[in-house]
C-alpha cells in the first residue's frame, strides 16, 4: 500500500482544464501537418484570413475537449482521439490520402494482405511517436477536476471566451475564408480528425441502415435476342476489371514508354477518354455494374437494386466472377463468386502477390468446355499499391531503377513511375494473353473483351499518392482510366457488329456510365432496362 501510495503521488495532477488545452494543442498541431501544410498555400496573400480560420478551429476542438474531459470518461475519450489523430495523421501526411466515407468502405474490404503492404517501419514509428506517446502520457497521468460549482462556472466561461475570441475573428475574416476554401476544398477535407471521426460515423449509421435492405429487381423481362439465339456456338464475353491503371500511362493513349507492346500487336478498339465513377474500388466496381450513372449513384441504391450481372442471370446467361482483387464489393450478392489472391502457385504467386496470370488455366479449361452464354468478369490485382514492385514478375521488370519498397515516399518520384509501368506491362501482357485464349477456342465461341479500369492513380504529383480523394477535388490521375475492347472475327460476324465503325468512334468521351448497356448488348440482352444511348456498339450493330 505505501509503494502504491508513492508511485501515485509521483505522478503529476493536470486539472482538466489545462489538459484540453494540451490535447488540443496536440492535436491541431501533430495530427494536422498536412491540414495547416495546405491552408498556408490557400490563404498564401491572407495571412490574417488563416490566423482567423486557425482561431475558429482551435476555438471549436478547444470547446469540445473542454466539455468531453469533464466527465470519468475523459481518458478513454482523450485515447480515442489520439488514436483516431494519429492514425489518420500517417495515410494523410504521408500519402495525400483523404480519410472520407469511400476510404473507410475501401479499407473495410481490403485484404489482410493488401493491408499488410502499409505496415512499413516508417508506419510503426509514426504510430509510436503519435499514439504511443501521447497515450502513455494521458495513461499515466491523474486528471484533476476542480469542485462542480467552481467547475460549471470556469467551464463556462472558458467555453464563451473560446467562442466570442474564435467566432469573432472567424467572422472579421469571413468574406476571405469562405472565398479561399471554396478555392481548394480538399482544405478542409484534411482537418483530423474531425473529418476521419465524422466519416466513420457516416460509414457505420450507413452500414446499418442497409442490414435489412430490400433488393428490388432489375430487368426481370430479359431475354436472348435474335443474333445470339441464332448463333451456332456460345456467346463468350470476358470483362477484365482493372484496378488501379491510369489512362496516361498507356502508350495506347501516347504514352512515350511502351507500355502496351502485346496489345498494339492485336485488334484491340482503344478508347483514349474514359472517365471513372469513383476513385477508389469501393465505389467504382458497384457503380459501374449498376444502372445509376455517376451523378445519381449512392452506395443506398446500389444495394438496393439489381445489377448488370443480375439482368444478364435473369436472360439466361451464365455469369462467373473470378477475383484476384479484395471481392466484388457487393456486385454478385445473388451469384456468388470465385477467390484466386490465396492460391498457393509457385509462378503466378511468385512475388508474393498472385499475379493475374493465376486466371490463365482456368480460363483456357472454361473456353475449351463451354456451351452455354457466358460472361465472365475478371476483377485484376493489376496496379495496385503501394506494393507495385510485387506487381510484376523478373521478366517485366524493365523500367529501372525500381522502388523495391511499400514505403514508396522513400523512393524517387521516377523510381516510383518505373515501378507503376511495369505494372502496366504486366497488365498488358494478361490482357494480351486473355485475347489469345479466347482466338485459340474461336472455332467453337463467340469471344469478345471488354477492358476498363475501375479507378487511377496518383504517383507523387503534387504530394499525392495512391488513390481514393474525394472525386470533385480528384486528379485526373485518379480519374481517367484506359478501356480497350476486342471482338474475335465470329463474334463480330455473329453479333452483326462492324468493329471499324466502334474503332472510328472511339475517341469520343465515354466512361463507366456506358458499362451497364453495353454489356447487355455485347450478349445480346433485350429487356426494358437497357438504354441505347448508353451503349457503346449500338451505333455500329446490325451492319452485317
Amino acid at each position: 500500500m505505501a509503494i502504491n501510495a508513492r508511485i501515485s503521488n509521483l505522478r503529476p495532477r493536470v486539472d482538466s482544464r489545462w489538459l484540453a488545452l494540451a490535447a488540443t494543442l496536440w492535436l491541431l498541431v501533430a495530427g494536422n501537418q498536412t491540414f495547416w501544410h495546405k491552408a498556408a498555400a490557400a490563404f498564401a496573400a491572407t495571412p490574417l484570413a488563416l490566423l482567423a480560420l486557425g482561431a475558429a478551429v482551435a476555438a471549436i476542438y478547444f470547446v469540445a475537449l473542454l466539455l468531453l474531459l469533464q466527465t470519468y470518461l475523459a481518458k478513454p475519450v482523450l485515447l480515442f482521439l489520439l488514436a483516431a489523430a494519429g492514425g489518420a495523421s500517417y495515410f494523410t501526411d504521408t500519402f495525400g490520402t483523404v480519410i472520407d466515407v469511400a476510404m473507410i468502405d475501401s479499407a473495410m474490404t481490403t485484404t489482410g494482405h493488401e493491408a499488410g503492404q502499409l505496415f512499413t517501419p516508417q508506419f510503426f514509428l509514426h504510430m509510436a511517436l503519435f499514439i504511443g506517446l501521447p497515450a502513455a502520457v494521458v495513461l499515466w497521468i491523474r486528471i484533476g477536476y476542480a469542485p462542480w460549482r467552481r467547475r460549471l462556472v470556469s467551464t463556462a466561461a472558458l467555453v464563451l471566451v473560446a467562442v466570442a475570441v474564435g467566432g469573432a475573428l472567424f467572422y472579421s475574416q469571413f468574406g476571405t475564408i469562405v472565398f479561399a476554401l471554396r478555392q481548394d476544398r480538399l482544405v478542409m477535407k484534411t482537418l483530423n480528425p474531425a473529418i476521419p471521426i465524422a466519416s466513420a460515423y457516416t460509414y457505420a449509421t450507413r452500414s446499418l441502415r442497409q442490414t435489412n435492405v430490400v433488393v428490388a429487381p432489375l430487368g426481370t423481362d430479359a431475354r436472348l435476342g435474335p443474333r445470339v439465339t441464332a448463333s451456332g456456338r456460345p456467346f463468350v464475353t470476358v470483362l477484365v476489371v482493372g484496378e488501379t491503371a491510369r489512362a496516361m500511362n498507356f502508350s495506347l493513349n501516347g504514352y512515350a514508354r511502351k507500355t502496351n507492346p502485346e496489345l498494339e500487336k492485336r485488334d484491340i478498339v482503344n478508347f483514349p477518354d474514359v472517365s471513372s465513377c469513383g476513385t477508389a474500388t469501393a465505389v467504382s466496381v458497384p457503380c459501374m455494374f449498376s444502372k445509376f450513372g455517376r451523378a445519381d449513384y449512392s452506395d443506398d441504391k446500389a444495394k438496393a437494386t439489381e445489377n448488370v450481372l443480375d439482368v444478364l442471370h435473369h436472360a439466361g446467361v451464365d455469369v462467373l466472377w473470378w477475383d484476384n482483387n479484395t471481392g466484388p464489393k457487393g456486385v454478385t450478392a445473388r451469384l456468388g463468386s470465385k477467390a484466386y489472391n490465396d492460391v498457393k502457385d509457385p509462378v503466378a504467386c511468385a512475388t508474393g502477390v498472385c499475379l493475374d496470370d493465376i486466371f490463365l488455366p482456368d480460363l483456357d479449361k472454361l473456353l475449351g468446355g463451354v456451351t452455354r452464354n457466358t460472361v465472365l468478369v475478371l476483377h485484376q490485382t493489376g496496379s495496385h499499391g503501394p506494393a507495385y514492385y510485387l506487381g510484376y514478375p523478373e521478366e517485366l521488370r524493365v523500367f529501372t531503377p525500381d522502388c523495391a519498397t511499400e514505403q514508396v515516399t522513400t523512393c524517387s518520384q521516377q523510381e516510383v513511375v518505373n515501378s507503376y509501368d511495369n505494372t502496366i506491362l504486366t497488365t498488358d501482357r494478361f490482357l494480351a494473353r486473355v485475347i489469345d485464349s479466347l482466338s485459340r477456342h474461336d472455332d467453337r465461341v463467340a469471344g469478345a473483351m471488354y477492358y476498363v479500369s475501375d479507378h487511377g492513380e496518383s504517383l507523387g504529383e503534387h504530394g499525392m499518392y495512391l488513390h481514393g480523394a474525394p472525386y470533385a477535388l480528384a486528379p485526373e490521375t485518379q480519374t481517367h482510366v484506359p478501356m480497350v475492347t476486342w471482338f474475335s472475327p465470329a463474334y463480330a460476324e455473329a453479333r452483326g457488329l462492324d468493329v471499324a465503325c466502334v474503332r472510328a468512334r472511339a475517341g469520343e468521351r465515354y466512361s463507366h456510365d456506358n458499362l451497364f448497356d453495353t454489356l447487355l448488348s455485347m450478349m445480346d440482352v433485350a429487356t426494358d432496362a437497357y438504354r441505347a444511348d448508353r451503349d457503346i456498339l449500338s451505333p455500329c450493330l446490325g451492319r452485317s
